[in-house]
């Protein structure tokens, strides 16, 4: 279990330039790198994921540790996925209120972009050679890309794999699915006894933050309510979440300033993981130490309890023939959209021939001599600061 932990620490860690770079690497790690779920398994994590409330990355983080090992293993993965941003972000939060200013990393992430941008055209191309071998998955791909790049949004994404499903359905729905049950590694599913003992595991790290609850238990609990209610209406990632987040934290309750609350979400964007870490800051700022816990859980909890009863159900409903045909759709879909945001991330990048370079170097190092992204990502960080 620590094993689990530690791996998506170490992702987390690296995981910068949003959900869709995050998610890249834990492809990379668990399937490429580990071998522990296969290509269609964390293509049905993704799909899952982007069609449920909350932070698609950690939702996928949740859905993996679920399928390797149960409620726990949901618990010790969301933990290690989020832990490292939630310290990068109390860091800077706290440097924030000291000074009064963001420290200055711009260039540093001049090179992370176009090295994100290669780890994601990595992952689109791991998972295409599983997922797209006809014309009809080339099709969905292509079209799921195009939809994306030229419509956008979360309504978008969602029409996307609906559409994708129906397609998947009516194409696949007459073959055989013997090849497809070969080619998937049975992971056993929990048995149904644990679902009950999944829900108090997943609900600890509320039980653990309650001794923290010292200053003022009303107000822990609002924090809580509130950023747990906002959590369960975020589809479509935290960019599009983020009018919904100002209206009620800086016009409702008034917790932070406009100023205060556009410097969160830049101090979000400049730390590994999910935009939503942001929340940390509020509550730091509202309570304290106390108050960054109870927001960062109250965000992170409900979606990861949803996330799992719906793995929980995706284990039965897999077994038909049907849905079976709908995920064949979806999952090629998947990659078109992971692919269209290789292109929306790489329009980022600064307009520069160092930007190629780092972009070159970094598709290389990861596709052809496999280097592992712990090193990518700093390395690509390091050129853009001495080359920009």
């Amino acid at each position: 279990m620590s094993a689990l932990f530690w791996m998506f620490f170490k992702i987390a860690c690296t995981s910068f330039g949003g959900f869709m770079a995050m998610i890249s690497v834990v492809e990379g790690e668990v399937v490429e790198r580990r071998r522990l779920m296969t290509h269609p398994e964390i293509l049905d994590g993704i799909s899952l994921a982007s069609i449920l409330p909350g932070p698609v990355a950690v939702n996928l983080v949740v859905y993996v540790g679920y399928r390797l090992r149960g409620g726990l293993g949901a618990l010790v993965s969301a933990l290690g996925a989020v832990l490292p941003s939630f310290a990068f972000i109390l860091v800077l939060s706290v440097a924030y209120f000291q000074w009064g200013q963001v420290p200055a990393v711009n260039k540093l992430f001049m090179g992370f972009i176009p090295a994100v941008t290669a780890l994601i055209v990595s992952a689109a191309w791991n998972m295409g050679r599983k997922a797209v071998i006809g014309w009809r998955e080339s099709a969905l791909t292509a079209a799921s890309a195009g939809a994306l790049l030229g419509i956008g949004g979360f309504y978008s994404t969602l029409g996307i794999i609906l559409v994708a499903g129906v397609a998947g359905w009516w194409w696949f729905h007459d073959a055989t699915t013997r090849a497809d049950a070969a080619s998937v590694t049975a992971v056993p599913s929990p048995p149904l006894h644990h679902s009950m003992r999944t829900s108090l595991l997943l609900v600890q790290p509320w039980g653990m933050a309650v001794p923290l609850l010292t200053m003022d238990p009303g107000l822990m609990l609002k924090l809580f309510l509130v950023f747990a209610s906002m959590s369960v209406m975020l589809f479509g990632g935290g960019y599009v979440f983020i009018p919904l987040i100002q209206e009620i934290v800086v016009d409702g309750h008034g917790w932070v300033t406009t100023q205060e609350f556009i410097d969160a979400i830049a101090m979000g964007q400049i730390t590994p993981g999910p935009i939503l870490v942001s929340a940390a800051f509020i509550g730091l700022k509202v309570a304290g130490f106390t108050g960054a816990v109870v927001a960062t859980i109250g965000i992170y909890l409900p979606p990861a309890l949803l996330m799992v009863a719906s793995t929980r159900a995706l284990e039965f409903i897999k077994k038909s023939q049907a849905i079976r045909a709908a995920l064949r759709g979806i999952r090629p879909a998947v990659v078109g959209m992971i692919a269209a945001a290789a292109v929306t991330v790489g329009g980022t990048a600064p307009h520069h021939w160092v930007s190629l370079l780092i972009f070159v170097a970094a598709l290389v190092a990861l596709m052809r001599l496999r280097v592992q992204v712990a090193w990518v990502i700093p390395a690509a960080g390091l050129a853009g600061l001495m080359l920009f």
